[in-house]
């Protein structure tokens, strides 16, 4: 599978500034908000099999004989139509991931219309790592995983991701574009919340 660890790495409206808003001009200051997204358009591939698999369902339903033996029919119509809508939500909703962070909070929106989604208050978070090389390999798949020697993760494509450390001693791995930028930002709202300025 082939990925492409910098799809994505700004939203629309961004205008290019790679998925950061500064609070002024200047680097050193602390941005109002750091937005981050990784794609992995592969999964579009996954989803037109479940579409697929929706529409044969779909297809035995209506022209089929169901003179012909009603029980094995109606197992296989609902057999294609369940696997075909898990499939199809299972891929598009993880073929986008969104962060954005701010001084209350992170939150996390899965695939193009935001769902699922989690909200990790900063009052909660302890730190946050820079991950290198994130795999499906490592959480057993794509998708919202949890594994309990690891955490949760969001995995929507193998590569970089940031990792953050609750107070509770879980964490929680998010697969993203810039992520070491983020984690930057994450550790200056840390500084701030707790009193420091945010060069230091």
């Amino acid at each position: 599978m082939r990925d492409h660890p910098h799809e994505g790495a700004a939203a629309p409206d961004d205008h290019g500034s790679g998925g950061r808003t500064r609070a002024g001009g200047s680097s050193a200051e602390l941005p109002d908000v750091w937005r981050g997204s990784a794609t992995n358009r592969a999964q579009w591939l996954l989803a037109a099999m479940g579409a697929a698999c929706l529409a044969l369902g779909i297809e035995l339903a209506v022209d089929s004989n169901w003179a012909s033996g009603l029980a094995p029919l109606v197992m296989s119509v609902v057999g294609c139509v369940a696997a075909g809508l898990l499939v199809l939500f299972g891929t598009l909703a993880f073929v986008h991931v969104a962060v954005r962070v701010d001084r209350e909070c992170l939150e996390v929106r899965c695939g193009h219309i935001g769902v699922p989604r989690r909200r990790i208050p900063l009052d909660t978070v302890v730190g946050a790592d820079f991950a290198p090389q994130v795999t499906p390999r490592h959480w057993g798949g794509w998708g919202y995983r949890w594994r309990p020697e690891q955490g949760t993760a969001v995995v929507v494509r193998r590569g970089e991701g940031l990792v953050l450390r609750l107070g509770d001693g879980r964490t929680f791995t998010i697969t993203v574009d810039d992520a070491e930028d983020g984690v930057r930002a994450i550790h200056r709202f840390l500084r701030t919340r707790k009193g420091f300025p945010a060069g230091a």
